[in-house]
């Protein structure tokens, strides 16, 4: 198989796993897409080539999908042709990250956390997409359903795949105090970082930062490894993130720590009107806790909440676990239209 060369930067990447002989096969449309304040949001949309000779009309509820921190549009790969079978499938760069603006984010929770929704809505109108199935990724669910309690009538089904900022961060019994439940040495390294935005280390790392995350994530590449025999996705990673923080900013504003939101979206998730039915997607060896998902049910009590656990995948369950999380996703899609 014919292997593809390093990426040098987000504005190559895509285009080459176009190209690869086991990249994206149908048709792709790569652009910015401007709001209002002027802001762009980077953003692909893959539909099937084969559509048009359909004999039948197609379903036409597109599937939107919405990546977690610190990601990009890019880390879909193995799920863009898949998930076009029967409909249009938009996936964008998160406002402040991948190529999309980098605007200053409020270190206010609630503001910074209301920039990124407005992003994704006026995004919307400017596609002039009346209704969609909203999928989210780790920080992408928790935006996703925040999205969804503030405009409901423009989603038919949410898809929450490893939702972070869901449950409330554990209190020490004795102290009454909030506690990570993670070792006391990984608490310190936590509290270290927590000083700074979350990946200040890969650009005060300057040149090493590609070597820094291939370090700390050898896993994407892996992932990938079919794909590409080198280091293209943690390249990807890297430039992604080696740019101004901004999403990242956001991020910080939103989060207690790295793994708990300062607005907890169990506090919430009953805001989501009652006829909108809600799957939740977990990897089996996720450090996320699956049995949020029968919090989000016990908070939703008339209402369709569904719960999966694709064994064997980590908490990028789509890369990790591609066909069954496409076959799961393609089926909630078909229940849609």
């Amino acid at each position: 198989m014919e292997r593809c060369q390093p990426a040098s930067s987000t504005e190559t990447v895509m285009p080459r796993l176009t190209r690869c002989r086991k990249g994206v096969q149908n048709d792709l449309w790569a652009r910015f897409v401007s709001l209002p304040n002027q802001d762009r949001i980077w953003t692909l949309t893959v539909t099937n080539k084969n559509l048009l000779k359909a004999p039948k009309p197609v379903a036409q509820t597109p599937l939107v999908m919405v990546h977690g921190f610190g990601g990009g549009v890019g880390l879909w790969i193995r799920n863009l042709d898949p998930l076009c079978h029967s409909r249009p499938l938009f996936v964008f760069d998160l406002l402040g990250f991948g190529r999309s603006s980098r605007p200053h984010f409020p270190m206010d929770p609630a503001l910074a956390e209301e920039q990124s929704v407005s992003s994704i809505e006026h995004w919307r109108h400017a596609l002039a997409i009346d209704r969609m199935i909203l999928l989210g990724h780790s920080l992408g669910g928790y935006l996703a359903t925040s999205y969804a309690i503030q405009y409901p009538e423009r989603v038919s089904h949410l898809i929450l795949v490893d939702p972070w900022g869901f449950q409330h961060m554990p209190l020490d019994a004795t102290s009454g105090s909030a506690k990570s439940g993670f070792p006391r040495y990984i608490e310190a390294i936590m509290w270290f970082f927590g000083l700074f935005n979350p990946l200040a280390v890969i650009r005060a790392a300057g040149p090493l930062g590609p070597k820094l995350v291939n370090r700390l994530r050898p896993d994407f590449n892996r992932k990938f490894e079919d794909l590409f025999d080198d280091d293209t996705m943690t390249q990807y990673l890297y430039h992604c993130n080696a740019q101004t923080p901004s999403g990242e900013v956001g991020f910080k504003a939103m989060s207690e720590s790295i793994g708990w939101a300062k607005r907890p979206m169990l506090d919430r998730v009953h805001l989501l009107p009652p006829s909108l039915p809600v799957t939740l997607v977990y990897g089996g060896r996720s450090w996320m806790d699956s049995a949020t998902g029968a919090r989000v049910a016990e908070q939703r009590p008339n209402s369709y909440t569904r719960t999966v656990v694709i064994e064997g995948a980590a908490h990028q369950v789509n890369a990790d676990q591609p066909e069954e999380f496409n076959k799961v996703v393609q089926s909630i899609c078909d229940s849609v239209d």
